[in-house]
């Protein structure tokens, strides 16, 4: 269930969509965020999705939160790592 609340830390009153969604670690090692359907087809979702989109994940240590945001689509791809 998509929920809204209040966020006033940023000196007003704004939604702030939320539902609670699933982090786990697939049998090849890599790791999997799921969102609920009903969050991401929400009309207050920042991406428009069709099919996979690139991401930046940072990471805030000191607040303990992801932020996600969306890379620029003619961006290069990159050659995996070993």
């Amino acid at each position: 269930m998509v929920g809204a609340s209040s966020d006033t830390k940023r000196g007003g009153l704004s939604m702030v969509l939320q539902a609670n969604g699933r982090m786990s670690r697939r049998k090849d090692g890599k790791y999997f965020l799921y969102l609920p359907k009903n969050l991401v087809e929400d009309s207050g979702f920042p991406f428009k999705l069709t099919s996979s989109v690139p991401v930046r994940v940072l990471i805030d240590l000191k607040g303990e939160k992801l932020l996600v945001t969306r890379l620029p689509e003619n961006r290069q791809k990159r050659r995996k790592r070993r």
